[in-house]
């Protein structure tokens, strides 16, 4: 038995807006795949034949998929987000009209498994590995079923390392990621309103083991390849998430290579940075961490700071600042636009702030309700989602109603955003990829 594993396209930002590839004296940011299909392969028995294609370096081929031909497969397996939404529907759809047999897990089948049944012929909700044999089982046996859930929290302790050699070996001579995930922990028991993690991986926090993760990064030093860290729930006291994120950077500490090599960032946020103390700080730049990629417009702090200017909570933010760069540490910040409490000032609010603490590079995102989160139930309630075209959902178009300001001044605002921050700053690519690379 074959599968076919895809990774479907997305749009971009610049994609969006090609005017950005002019503003931006940057590299474009290219990250690895979600680990979602890699996470499934290794699980996935010996005596399955898998194959796995990133569509982002090269379109899918749905004419090569007859009986015999290069892309030829008993399943064919999707795992995406919102975005790539829309490319996924017309890829199963195009491999459905060929008699093939589609499935989809992942985060957007998750949250909107109705939708996704409309173009699949199963739907995994949740996570995919308690699953996974069953799926097997049922295509071999010509009974797939249109659903399948897991009734428990996959353990965690038979993980085994997902197979990033597979994405490694889908690489393109012209484009490469940049990093690839790796993932210390899943879950959340927070309900921040436009976060997906608690409604696709549950609402417990539960830790990967260290030995898997120790697995995980000398893979990626096996294949010459960097991690990126992007969330921040090892940064919680409950249920030793700190506790083993420390012993995670030990392992990241004992890896030779220069930092630059081994990981490029450790995702955050402002809150998370002044409540770290000092010793845990020296520990991540001892262990070759030079960049935090410090996300804002989700906590208390940032968007109060630039949503009406608040003088306490815009002293924490340039606090956080300052404390970043007092420990040696790069905050790449991205900026979040469009929250019920961004006034029209938060533009000049965002770029003043920038001036003030001499950011060097960030990105700029206008808020997004995913579907079946807080944000997108609340949204919905006030009929203010705009629109359910997928693909617009990535982060650079207003896709609904904003509360204080039109839908064009906030689309406009936010392409300011990019145009008056990287106006003068032409040096930047004359610098060393990773240090001249941003996402947009």
């Amino acid at each position: 038995m074959r599968v076919q594993f895809i990774y479907p396209s997305f749009e971009r930002h610049a994609q969006s807006h090609p005017e950005l590839l002019q503003w931006v004296p940057c590299d474009e940011y290219l990250g690895g795949a979600g680990l979602g299909i890699a996470s499934i392969a290794a699980v996935t028995p010996p005596e399955v034949d898998v194959a796995f294609h990133d569509d982002r370096v090269n379109p899918f081929p749905v004419d090569q998929v007859s009986k015999g031909a290069a892309h030829d497969a008993d399943l064919y397996a999707f795992s995406f987000f919102t975005p790539a939404a829309t490319r996924a529907f017309a890829l199963s759809d195009a491999l459905r009209a060929q008699g093939k047999k589609t499935i989809a897990g992942g985060i957007f089948p998750t949250m909107m498994p109705e939708e996704t049944a409309a173009h699949f012929d199963a739907v995994v909700v949740g996570e995919g590995e308690g699953v996974w044999a069953e799926v097997l089982e049922d295509t071999k046996n010509g009974a797939l079923k249109p659903r399948y859930r897991a009734t428990e929290p996959f353990d965690l302790s038979k993980l085994p390392p997902p197979r990033v050699d597979l994405y490694v070996e889908n690489e393109s001579p012209h484009l490469k990621p940049d990093d690839y995930p790796l993932q210390l922990s899943r879950g959340c028991p927070l309900s921040c309103d436009a976060c997906v993690v608690p409604g696709t991986l549950g609402r417990g926090l539960r830790v990967v083991p260290r030995d898997t993760v120790a697995q995980e990064l000398a893979n990626l030093a096996r294949l010459g390849k960097r991690a990126a860290l992007t969330e921040d729930t090892s940064f919680f006291f409950f249920s030793g998430a700190r506790r083993h994120f420390r012993e995670f950077l030990a392992v990241l500490r004992d890896d030779p290579r220069p930092s630059h090599d081994k990981i490029s960032y450790v995702g955050i946020s402002a809150p998370m940075v002044l409540s770290l103390d000092p010793s845990l700080l020296r520990e991540l730049i001892g262990s070759g961490v030079d960049r935090f990629y410090l996300v804002g417009g989700f906590d208390p702090i940032t968007r109060a700071a630039f949503g009406w200017g608040d003088p306490k909570a815009l002293d924490k933010a340039e606090r956080t600042i300052a404390r970043c760069h007092e420990f040696g540490i790069d905050p790449y910040v991205s900026f979040l636009v469009g929250n019920d409490g961004d006034d029209e000032g938060v533009f000049d609010r965002m770029l003043s702030f920038c001036q003030r603490t001499k950011l060097d590079k960030c990105e700029f995102a206008v808020f997004t309700p995913y579907p079946n989160t807080p944000a997108w139930h609340r949204l919905v309630s006030e009929d203010r989602i705009l629109h359910r075209t997928w693909k617009k959902y990535n982060d650079a178009n207003v896709v609904f109603q904003p509360k204080q300001m039109s839908v064009e001044r906030l689309q406009e605002g936010y392409l300011r955003l990019w145009r008056e921050f990287y106006s003068g700053r032409n040096e930047i690519a004359e610098r060393e990829h990773h240090a001249r690379t941003v996402q947009f």
